[in-house]
């Protein structure tokens, strides 16, 4: 695929699947067998199901939520896009009860094509930046400050 394509395919995937919860769009973007990178441990099932899962599961913890594809650059077969996601947590996130409170998460994810697919994909956004914003205690292995 040309590298237009998949800067297209990019966008598509966060206008549908993250902005208008079309998470059936999945199918079209991502290869079977994916390699997802990312920083916080999950339990999604391989390739386009696990996406359909991650996304289902926030977009149901954040029901008011708007994506924002602020960037897209490409060069041969790795397409990078830096997005802003804006919510009300009005669900359980994880271990998280829902908080009522707003927030913005900002993320860059980088992703590799092969044969018009993504084949692997890291993730790298501010989790703690969300957590404090929803008021959730975070303990990174200092004591708590009395």
């Amino acid at each position: 695929m040309a590298v237009d394509d998949n800067k297209q395919l990019v966008r598509r995937f966060y206008e549908e699947v993250w902005d208008k919860g079309n998470i059936d769009v999945a199918d079209d973007v991502f290869a079977h067998d994916y390699v997802r990178h990312d920083l916080r441990a999950t339990n999604a099932a391989p390739g386009p199901e696990g996406q359909k899962q991650i996304a289902r599961a926030f977009r149901a913890a954040f029901s008011d939520l708007r994506f924002e594809v602020e960037i897209v650059i490409a060069e041969g077969d790795y397409v990078a896009a830096r997005w802003t996601a804006r919510g009300t947590h009005t669900g359980p996130w994880g271990a998280v009860e829902a908080t009522g409170r707003p927030m913005t998460l900002a993320g860059v994810n980088i992703f590799r094509f092969e044969r018009g697919r993504v084949a692997e994909v890291w993730n790298h956004r501010d989790d703690l930046g969300l957590h404090e914003q929803l008021e959730v205690p975070v303990f990174a292995g200092a004591p708590p400050r009395a």
